[in-house]
């Protein structure tokens, strides 16, 4: 699990996708620190398992389905990305639950500056957009933020200096692909209305009473 508090940003050594899958190679030194062969890193929200690390950096490997619902087919060698250790079990919980399993993709539709902050309109599709909600969560390249607008074609965050300066964000420009991961409580709320269609009065009320009291 992830927070979308991110530790730094890495840069990519290497990219080699060979049909649907491939390796990449991110030179890092924060998220190396305590990070052994097997473990997680959050790569633009993409939850991946370090396969091999050295004093620079790490490698790891990436298969068909990420390539399919992520960004990372796109990148580039010299690209910068976010990143994000697992979150440890006594680590302070900053940002909400982030499982780094990307639910889709987004295009940046506009870029606006107003004061010292930087609002970003972000498309995507009704799967996504149907699981945002105004001051609710969601990750954008793992950046966990707070929705300021939502639309029928979009939504917007606002972020302050600091966010601009520590993440990726900032740098994206229009047209721009970014991973998205919709709030995890989110989705299974819409999971449990989509078992109610088709029950009975007596068999819905059964049913949200057990899952308010559960």
């Amino acid at each position: 699990m992830f927070t979308g508090i991110i530790e730094e940003k890495g840069k990519l050594r290497e990219v080699k996708i060979s049909g649907v899958s491939g390796t990449i190679k991110i030179a890092a030194s924060k998220v190396l620190e305590r990070t052994k062969i097997g473990d997680s890193i959050a790569v633009n929200g993409v939850c991946l398992t370090v396969t091999q690390m050295d004093d620079a950096g790490f490698c790891a490997d990436v298969m068909a389905e990420t390539l399919r619902r992520s960004s990372l087919a796109s990148l580039s060698k010299g690209d910068y990305v976010n990143l994000e250790r697992a979150m440890a079990a006594d680590g302070r919980f900053g940002g909400h639950i982030v499982s780094g399993h990307i639910d889709g993709t987004g295009t940046i539709s506009n870029v606006k500056n107003e004061g010292n902050a930087i609002w970003v309109y972000i498309s995507a599709n009704d799967s996504i957009l149907s699981l945002i909600v105004e001051k609710g969560s969601i990750a954008i390249d793992g950046i966990s933020l707070t929705v300021a607008k939502v639309s029928d074609v979009d939504f917007a965050v606002s972020i302050i200096p600091h966010t601009a300066d520590e993440t990726t964000l900032a740098s994206k420009k229009i047209g721009d692909t970014v991973n998205l991961e919709n709030d995890i409580i989110g989705k299974y709320v819409q999971r449990f209305v989509g078992t109610l269609k088709g029950s009975s009065q007596a068999e819905r009320d059964k049913k949200i009473f057990d899952f308010l009291n559960s």
